[in-house]
């Protein structure tokens, strides 16, 4: 049957139904030829790529970013504040993995290794070189070689990885080369530079220099303002001037007291005296001292015992008889004469009277001329203690100036001293840093070092597993290309289904034809 060119026809027409399994077949037998030219084709390549190809070696290596160390910040103040060591954050990695990918430090790297006069077994840089030893022939110029370093730094970026492993605080550096040695090599020789990197970017150097030069700048200073401090309390003849003014703020005080206390105690003598004086007026010079009565004893001691006789005998006569009796009553007469008689003897007694000095008027006078003796002397005392007061105020006030200058230059030896003890404690903490840094005690370390691979990284067996699989879709990808793009009748069902006429007989394409 002849095939008809339908191209006027959309050829999308042609399959608006889904393939289904025997159609898959139909388009595989007709396209069995380019199947297997192109199945083989690809599968070859593949071959042919995984016994070229060089042996690649990969070399691992882990960096741990910690915060066992804080550095102490640099601030004016002599007791830095206390540094918590918070978690390592993201941006503290990634900051870390770019100072890891700098072109300074990989260009280093290329001149440590010699990566830059090391032969390349990839196609495209020998095909490159070539290329260029080909140009430099025809034009008899030599070949530069000062593309060498930088198309080195290029490959080594190519083949270099550094990632970040995810939740923990590892870097992951792996490279990858044709020399197993030459890999590990590299990356050795990174951590290394990288180590030294980062100890320069964290903490510049120059700083135990730069304090201890500060510091002996300070000092000297320090030297200086003593020495002005010395000179002037020895031209002001004072050891200290606060001290002096509060103790003579203190006597003035206690000399004010005790002029406050004279004139008091001035006044009060001065009340007693006028006292003293009213009292000596109304009270007598001389006092009766002794009063003394004489008389006649014994004309007193014998009419006492007569007395006494009679009135004995008048006792017994009243026992022997009446008081009415006659010798009762004589006796009686007796005994009242003898009382008259004894009575008149008493009256007539002579009375002696002694006086003396008053001792109250004595006591006053004495009392009123010490008094007035108290008063001269505490008045001599206030005169005194009132020029005394005034030495001392004057002194105050000129220890008052003097304390002016001495604290302004005593401010000025405590600063140079403050400023001198922050820069030697300064000083010691970059001492204290580059010990550290000596010794290698920084935030992050080697947590694994790269050794040397002992196998391949890229295995012959994956790269045909590849090529076969490659090889397989690319066939059957390209069969069905072509089956898409013929725009002939194929089949009775695809006449029937775009001309819509029945189809009485199909004749097979002959193998001649």
């Amino acid at each position: 049957m002849e095939q008809l060119n339908l191209s006027k026809f959309d050829s999308d027409n042609l399959y608006r139904r889904p393939p289904v399994l025997r159609e898959l077949m139909a388009i595989g037998f007709r396209q069995r030829r380019l199947i297997v030219v192109c199945f083989w084709g690809v599968l070859l390549g593949a071959i042919l790529v995984a016994i070229l190809q060089p042996s690649r070696y990969t070399a691992e290596m882990k960096f741990i970013v910690k915060r066992e160390r804080v550095d102490p910040v640099v601030t004016p103040e002599g007791s830095p504040a206390q540094q918590f060591a918070p978690e390592v954050t993201e941006e503290e990695l990634n900051s870390e993995v770019e100072l890891l990918k700098t072109r300074d430090q990989l260009e280093k790297v290329v001149l440590a290794c010699d990566l830059q006069n090391q032969s390349d077994s990839s196609w495209s840089k020998a095909l490159l070189s070539k290329g260029l030893a080909l140009i430099a022939s025809y034009t008899g110029a030599k070949p530069t070689s000062n593309l060498q370093v930088p198309r080195a730094v290029d490959t080594l970026q190519r083949h270099l990885s550094i990632e970040v492993m995810k939740k923990t605080n590892l870097i992951m550096v792996t490279y990858e080369s044709s020399d197993p040695v030459s890999s590990a090599r590299v990356l050795n020789t990174l951590a290394e530079l990288y180590l030294q990197k980062h100890l320069e970017v964290h903490r510049p150097p120059g700083a135990v220099d730069f304090f201890h030069q500060e510091s002996q700048q300070f000092r000297n200073r320090l030297t200086e303002a003593q020495a002005k401090l010395i000179d002037s309390n020895r031209q002001a003849n004072v050891i200290s001037s606060q001290f002096e003014k509060e103790s003579a703020l203190q006597k003035l005080t206690e000399f004010e007291s005790t002029l406050e206390q004279t004139e008091g105690f001035i006044a009060e003598t001065q009340q007693r005296i006028g006292i003293l004086e009213k009292q000596v007026v109304t009270v007598p010079t001389r006092m009766v001292t002794q009063v003394r009565k004489l008389d006649d004893g014994p004309l007193l001691s014998q009419l006492r015992a007569t007395l006494l006789n009679l009135e004995l005998k008048r006792t017994e006569l009243l026992q022997k008889f009446e008081p009415t009796y006659r010798a009762v009553q004589e006796l009686e007469a007796q005994i009242s004469q003898t009382r008259a008689a004894l009575e008149e003897a008493e009256r007539s007694q002579l009375h002696e009277e002694t006086t003396d000095r008053d001792p109250t008027n004595l006591m006053l006078s004495g009392d009123l001329a010490k008094a007035r003796a108290d008063l001269a002397g505490l008045q001599a005392r206030a005169e005194a203690t009132a020029r005394t007061v005034q030495m001392y105020r004057e002194n105050a006030r000129s220890l008052e100036s003097k304390e002016i200058t001495q604290n302004d230059l005593l401010r000025t030896v405590k600063a140079e001293e403050e400023r001198y003890l922050l820069y030697l404690r300064k000083e010691e903490e970059a001492r204290i840093s580059d010990a550290l840094d000596r010794k290698r005690i920084i935030n992050v370390a080697i947590a694994e070092a790269a050794t040397v691979p002992p196998f391949p990284s890229n295995h012959r067996l994956m790269t045909l597993l590849v090529g076969l699989l490659l090889a397989a879709v690319m066939s059957f990808g390209t069969a069905w290309s072509a089956e898409y793009l013929d725009p002939t009748f194929r089949t009775p069902d695809e006449v029937k289904s775009f001309l819509n006429v029945p189809v009485l007989a199909a004749l097979p394409k002959s193998s001649k034809e």
